[in-house]
């Protein structure tokens, strides 16, 4: 590749809109933040902050006039909101203007009659319209769905789970929408998803971790894979505060 093509390689690139995720060392680690469309992974074992970093994501959002839109699989809305409450930045006012919104999806399932233990391929395509119909409707900018992996359990198979993700990214990248897809792994994995096919097909990863030191358990941030910008690929240790998530590169926080 010769320096002109990279030039004009990374001149693209940098042209992408970005959907700035408001927490300002990632969006500095992404070159001004996540391409808008993309759907991104952000996996890791339990404690590890996704969940928390998910929501803030989509606060900031709401607070840069956006429709943001939280699809939450396994817990219920309610329970999640308290946890919106210590945030120096979140306001209730948010919800009543409709900036940010919650939706359980078994809810989702129930009004689509999806109460197998396995969906088939039509049910799939059921489940992804539905989806883009919400985003269509509500002008959704930024969604997040916590867990993919409680979705991907009801596809049971490799094939099925390649075909939902793949839908559902199209669709909603066809909408302007950047999505969040919550994966969960065990601290073990040597993958970044349960199923091991999320992570091919996202255009994104975000990988979050524990690392313990000197007693010490550490929560940290990597931005392993994101399409459509450069990005630097370094670990970071990462705080939960009322102010919101911050980040220091991992050497800066004491080192390993």
């Amino acid at each position: 590749m010769t320096s002109e093509t990279a030039k004009k390689g990374s001149a693209k690139s940098s042209d992408r809109p970005r959907c700035r995720t408001g927490i300002d060392t990632l969006d500095a680690i992404l070159n001004g933040g996540i391409p808008r469309g993309n759907t991104v992974l952000v996996t890791g074992s339990c404690g590890t902050g996704k969940t928390t970093t998910s929501l803030e994501f989509l606060v900031h959002g709401a607070l840069y006039g956006e429709n943001c839109l939280f699809v939450s699989v396994t817990e219920a809305s309610e329970k999640l909101l308290a946890n919106l409450i210590p945030y120096e930045f979140f306001s209730e006012d948010l919800l009543k203007k409709g900036k940010l919104i919650f939706i359980d999806m078994p809810a989702i399932y129930e009004r689509l009659g999806l109460q197998k233990s396995e969906f088939s391929f039509e049910e799939i395509d059921l489940l992804v319209n539905a989806l883009g119909d919400i985003v269509k409707e509500l002008n959704i900018k930024r969604l997040v769905i916590d867990s993919v992996t409680s979705v991907c359990f009801q596809l049971k198979t490799e094939e099925k789970i390649r075909d939902f993700i793949l839908k559902l990214g199209k669709k909603l990248s066809q909408l302007g929408c950047t999505s969040l897809l919550v994966s969960e792994i065990l601290p073990s994995d040597a993958r970044y998803s349960t199923y091991g096919v999320e992570e091919a097909i996202a255009d994104g990863i975000i990988l979050m971790g524990n690392y313990e030191r000197r007693g010490d358990l550490l929560r940290t941030l990597q931005v392993v894979k994101m399409r459509g910008t450069s990005h630097s690929r370094a670990k970071y240790v990462l705080d939960l505060t009322p102010i919101g998530v911050l980040l220091v590169p991992m050497l800066k926080g004491g080192g390993e």
